[in-house]
């Protein structure tokens, strides 16, 4: 929501400014200006991007307003994490293998849908899980080159839609400079025209400048920024995620690899020790 606010404001920023200086706002209304603008910067993002990267781009901007993972959210996958190994503790490593193989009919995983309904983060934990499962005598650091690769993929992947973004908004001072020597080379051919008529095509082809630098550094950079935090922040689960399995895999109890997660976790929706240590204790209390 914080994100449309800033866009509001910039909007009322630059347009109570204007208006207060005396600028009149049918002036700034030149629609071959948008055109040429808006037309040329969807068509470079097409050129620059594929349907997978435009797909992810709209389902991205779409998810502005919603915040990264929560403290809750961070709280359920410990929580979910702790219960799995205190089972493989209590029951032996086998007793996990049916969570791993149906995590979507798992009793435990089940309990906590906002890490059920992460497919990528499911699918992370169940590939790595079924190597520690399997006794292949995989080491800890072979363990964590595999997780690794697999966060840099998925990261790069998140990044993209970004990166397109930030590339286009880049381009856009460009093209209001293109818009606006279209309307100057207009304004050369009524050179002898009234004086009135020269001035109005002239601020309209200065309109172009204008539009290019206030959609570039006003909107869509500040969005490809935002969206790039959406994807550390959403990087950050994964992360802790990881630390948990390798702390598992090298022998830590429960408790001490959910521990090891926590602390991985960014200080604005990190868990505090005791939030932590009663969401683990209740998770014993329903087992019994």
């Amino acid at each position: 929501m914080i994100a449309f606010i800033g866009i509001g404001v910039v909007i009322a920023a630059t347009i109570g400014g204007y208006l207060w200086a005396g600028g009149k706002m049918l002036v700034l209304f030149q629609l071959p200006e948008f055109l040429i603008i808006g037309g040329a910067a969807g068509g470079a993002l097409l050129i620059g991007s594929g349907p997978k990267i435009l797909k992810t781009m709209i389902s991205q901007l779409a998810s502005i307003p919603k915040s990264g993972p929560t403290k809750k959210d961070y709280l359920d996958l410990l929580a979910m994490l702790y219960e799995l190994l205190t089972v493989a503790r209590r029951d032996g490593i086998m007793a996990l293998e049916g969570h791993i193989e149906h995590p979507e009919s798992s009793a435990i995983i089940g309990k906590y849908p906002s890490f059920a309904n992460n497919h990528h983060a499911v699918s992370f934990l169940a590939d790595t899980m079924r190597l520690i499962i399997s006794g292949s005598g995989v080491q800890a650091h072979d363990l964590e080159a595999l997780m690794d690769i697999d966060l840099e993929t998925h990261h790069e992947e998140s990044t993209k839609p970004s990166k397109v973004l930030m590339v286009t908004g880049d381009s856009l001072p460009g093209l209001g400079i293109v818009a606006a020597v279209l309307g100057i080379v207009i304004t050369m051919g009524a050179i002898d025209g009234p004086a009135e008529e020269i001035g109005e095509k002239v601020g309209a082809a200065l309109v172009g400048t204008f539009l290019g630098v206030l959609l570039s550094y006003g909107f869509v950079q500040p969005l490809a920024n935002n969206l790039e935090g959406k994807a550390e922040e959403n990087a950050r689960y994964f992360i802790a995620l990881k630390q948990v399995l390798l702390a598992f895999h090298k022998g830590c109890v429960a408790a001490i690899a959910v521990e090891f997660a926590r602390r991985s976790i960014y200080s604005d929706v990190r868990p505090g020790f005791t939030e932590l240590e009663e969401a683990c204790r209740a998770t014993k209390s329903v087992a019994a």
